[in-house]
């Protein structure tokens, strides 16, 4: 029977799928990114293992398959590009997509002119191609790395962005390669064109869902499927037409379209965003060990020690240039500034693009130039997704930039005040705040604002509070934060919920209900008392979270249990003291031989960097 033929193709695109759920398990099993698994699967079952999937068993469907996969990839991560969002990141966000872009684009080019030999031409393709991180690669390991959300925003837009730049880039750069002497004019309105077709398509595709989905009556009893089905053949519509008005303008098509629907405040939002989300896990998988099934190890071992050369130095030093540069002047610590860096695999598109490239240039007898460019940049996209995708989370952890996620409702003073001071711990916080000028105020001192009623289990929700730990009323009505408190607990799964009350005559009110409080009048006297009775005190907690810190943590390190306080005492860095031993829910001032137990609470009194570096002493990462 021939290859390709239906016969044969059914069982492999069952296998690919059945893979890729497999992945999808085991990602969310051992917490590693789906990427991975996917890789090592398509490997696995690829011309250099088992043999089951070859370039012969799709025929000519692959790039029509693959084209349409990254078309329904490309709309959901656009889809989730929401103004809030966007509005949370912007500087970073465009010098990421910008100064980034280029500095990815002429740096890869540069390395890959010096490093293995070829044209300005062929390195330029090549540089183009690796200038997209994209979707595909890094939803995955955000997924499994709860980074700071303005980290996450930047580095999800980032990867949408780009790879529509990187498509549309390339087929012009490809353009270069293949024609004889074209000018720079003829390139820059090559690009220009293509990207307006697309950009206009999506406009157009994106209207007419739009049109339909408020204005024409879906059948009551089928209407939230009618809606997904109708998105979801809007997403293709728009990347088959404009794929047809021009080669890889449909990237551009959804990527535009589903930012248009993503902000459209659509009927049934909920149900498309949660049907797309499948789907995608489906095509992203299918598609993944597809394109890695068609690895040939020959032409990467043909790169030699120069392809590692190009390897160390896009992952090392073009990306963390880009990222430095371009995060120059934002609220990102250095530590995250260095896992954004560190965090710049490369996907499908560089991937399905220059295999498409490889064949055309095959066909017009180009076979090294089409060699080089697969393996450089099937070389680039195993390592970056093996090493940055695997190893993701463990550098987050030693970077210690996956923070604790804080939801603050209530951005006033009050609100803002608290939220500096967390953030100033590293902590991630999330402020809800209904009222517009407030929103505008708090974003302008660059926090992380979610615009909302916080008394609205759906707003708590879209707001992180799934994953929330500590979430705080902070506004300055008392029934809404009551509200809050009691949304919080018995909605998600917050660990700590505290309320602030404004009137002492709620506190009562608030404590049956068993929702922890903070009364606005009584703080306000503590303070004043405070700075009367003890001032020196005062001040240092008055500044507590910048040169000092008070933490209390549960012990959990095996090794310290039977210890007393003094064995303790030695190992902590100087600079901080033991305070509190709480246990069995009394706190006492403990002696220098008291025996510590394994869920003991202890509270840590210093210098800022000691009082981390006990925490980790007797509450190390898990």
């Amino acid at each position: 029977m021939a290859a390709g033929s239906g016969a044969n193709l059914v069982p492999i695109v069952a296998a690919i799928i059945g893979l890729g759920v497999g992945a999808q398990v085991l990602a969310d099993r051992f917490q590693v990114p789906s990427v991975l698994f996917l890789i090592f699967a398509g490997i696995i079952i690829g011309p250099e293992g088992l043999r089951i999937v070859t370039p012969e068993a799709f025929g000519g469907a692959l790039s029509a398959i693959v084209g349409l996969s990254v078309a329904i990839i490309v709309f959901e991560g656009a889809f989730h590009l929401t103004t809030d969002k966007l509005r949370e990141a912007p500087s970073a966000t465009l010098k990421l997509v910008t100064i980034g872009a280029i500095i990815a684009l002429v740096g890869t080019a540069v390395v890959v002119r010096f490093a293995l030999g070829v044209g300005w031409d062929v390195a330029m393709l090549v540089g183009s191609l690796l200038v997209a991180t994209g979707p595909t690669v890094i939803t995955p390991i955000l997924e499994v790395v709860p980074a700071r959300d303005r980290v996450e925003i930047a580095l999800e837009t980032e990867g949408v962005v780009n790879d529509v730049t990187a498509a549309i880039l390339a087929v012009v750069t490809f353009e270069v390669v293949v024609l004889e002497d074209p000018t720079v004019n003829e390139v820059v309105a090559d690009f220009a064109q293509r990207l307006g077709i697309g950009v206009l398509a999506g406009l157009v595709v994106a209207g007419i869902v739009i049109y339909f989905l408020r204005h024409v009556d879906l059948s009551p009893a089928n209407a939230p499927q009618n809606a997904r089905l109708i998105t979801l053949a809007g997403a293709l519509v728009a990347f088959g037409s404009a794929n047809t008005l021009a080669a890889e303008a449909g990237i551009a098509a959804v990527a535009t379209a589903g930012i248009v629907l993503g902000n459209a405040d659509l009927p049934y939002e909920e149900d498309i965003a949660a049907f797309k989300g499948d789907i995608t896990l489906l095509v992203l998988s299918f598609v993944f060990i597809a394109l890695a099934a068609l690895l040939e190890f020959e032409n990467l071992l043909a790169l030699g020690w120069e392809g590692i050369v190009v390897v160390l130095a896009v992952a090392l030093l073009v990306r963390p240039l880009g990222v430095l540069i371009s995060t120059t002047g934002d609220r990102y610590t250095l530590n995250e500034r260095v896992f954004m860096s560190v965090v710049g695999p490369r996907g499908i598109i560089p991937a399905s693009v220059a295999t498409l490239f490889a064949v055309q240039l095959q066909n017009q007898g180009l076979d090294q130039t089409a060699n080089v460019l697969v393996g450089t940049v099937f070389l680039v996209i195993l390592a970056t997704v093996v090493f940055e995708g695997g190893f993701a989370r463990h550098i987050a952890e030693y970077l210690d930039v996956i923070p604790m996620r804080v939801i603050i409702v209530g951005g006033g003073k009050v609100g803002r005040s608290l939220a500096e001071r967390l953030e100033d711990r590293g902590e991630n916080v999330v402020i809800i705040e209904r009222d517009q000028e407030m929103v505008e105020l708090a974003r302008g001192e660059d926090f992380t604002v979610h615009h909302g009623d916080g008394t609205d289990t759906e707003v708590l929700r879209s707001a992180g509070g799934d994953n929330a730990k500590i979430v705080v009323a902070a506004t300055g009505d008392d029934d809404a934060n009551l509200l809050v408190a009691q949304l919080s607990n018995s909605k998600f799964d917050a660990e700590t919920v505290i309320a602030r009350v404004n009137n002492p005559d709620n506190v009562d009110a608030f404590e049956d209900l068993g929702v922890r409080t903070i009364d606005a009048s009584s703080a306000t006297a503590w303070a004043i008392d405070n700075v009367i009775e003890r001032p020196a005190l005062s001040n240092w907690m008055t500044e507590l979270g910048r040169s000092g810190d008070v933490q209390e943590i549960e012990v959990t390190a095996d090794d310290l249990v039977g210890k007393t306080i003094s064995e303790l005492d030695d190992e902590l860095p100087n600079g901080v003291l033991i305070a509190l031993v709480g246990r069995g829910g009394e706190s006492e001032v403990p002696e220098e031989d008291f025996t510590l137990q394994h869920g003991d609470h202890i509270t840590f009194l210093g210098r800022k960097e000691a009082v981390w570096e006990a925490i980790d002493r007797c509450h190390p990462p898990a």
